[in-house]
């Protein structure tokens, strides 16, 4: 029986490791699929406070997991196949290891909707991003291109005009389907350029090591051309890592977890954290601090 076993580990996942640590609960941590969570995929991060000069995203969730095991997490590298939070203790599945809780974080995290090319996953990190606020800096004077139509695309083509010099927004369809204030907000910027009817048939410049460009496909006449660039950011959504969960906790129409009170979940004992339960800022210090609630929250549960 442990006091406590946590579901992931991304910047949320490590953070409630070591607090619950360093307060003696010994967690359990799976880590499931992807070690580190979205920050693997990150080469330069310079906005995690602390590191003035930077830090490599995978050197960061390294440095993360050595402090929550230095503490005394016990880190498996594997990934949950089930849960049952039906009744006390709660139960976790890993293949064929059951683990029993009196507390469960949950910190799965999200994945970013990707193109599912070949190419846009050879130059993950190098050029290719989904996330403007993190590697928006790196385009300084720069020319990006944008996928998709919706208000999250809209943010990220208005914010990346602070650095690059042009961005070019590429619709599937002849419209967008953003709010009227963003769309009027990304066609009144003069950076920012539609192509309508579009659709991303490569990321060039695998061969480079960089992002060159974009081979863009018509959706309607099938006529290919191709736009040079320095970087692509896809804006077509992220998906919460809560298929697992379904039937076991209250998730919204997206599929995140939802919050009763600071990172409770409908099932008391049960809390969540990181992009697992956020989507509005997605950030690795704001998955970092809601980690760190998890935990007192957790210890104030286990307390009581």
């Amino acid at each position: 029986m442990h006091d406590l076993i946590i579901i992931g580990a991304g910047p949320a996942g490590y953070t409630a490791a070591i607090y619950a640590a360093r307060a003696g609960h010994a967690p359990l941590v799976f880590e499931g699929e992807q070690v580190g969570g979205q920050l693997m995929t990150t080469t330069e991060v310079e906005n995690f406070p602390g590191f003035p000069r930077g830090i490599q995203g995978p050197e960061l969730m390294a440095a993360m997991r050595d402090q929550a095991a230095r503490f005394g997490a016990e880190l498996v590298g594997a990934a949950v196949t089930a849960v049952d939070f039906s009744a006390m203790p709660f139960k976790v599945t890993a293949g064929d290891r059951i683990e029993e809780a009196r507390a469960v974080i949950i910190a799965s995290g999200a994945s970013a909707k990707r193109l599912g090319l070949e190419s846009e996953k050879a130059l993950y990190g190098k050029g290719v991003s989904a996330c403007a606020t993190c590697d928006g800096f790196f385009f300084k004077g720069k020319r990006v291109v944008v996928v998709g139509g919706g208000d999250a695309a809209m943010e990220e083509a208005i914010y990346l005009t602070r650095f690059a010099d042009a961005v070019t927004v590429l619709v599937r369809g002849d419209k967008l389907r953003a709010s009227l204030v963003m769309q009027e907000r990304a066609k009144g910027n003069p950076k920012i350029a539609f192509v309508w009817n579009a659709e991303v048939a490569e990321v060039l410049g695998v061969e480079a090591g960089h992002v060159t460009g974009v081979r863009v496909r018509d959706t309607q006449s099938g006529e290919e051309r191709q736009i040079d660039c320095d970087g692509i950011f896809t804006a077509i959504g992220h998906q919460p890592n809560t298929a697992l969960f379904k039937g076991q906790l209250e998730l919204d129409d997206i599929g995140y977890v939802v919050l009763k009170d600071g990172t409770a979940t409908s099932v008391p004992g049960v809390f969540a954290a990181g992009d697992v339960a956020d989507r509005r800022y997605r950030q690795a210090a704001t998955a970092a601090g809601s980690g760190c609630a998890a935990t007192l929250d957790a210890q104030r549960f286990l307390e009581g």
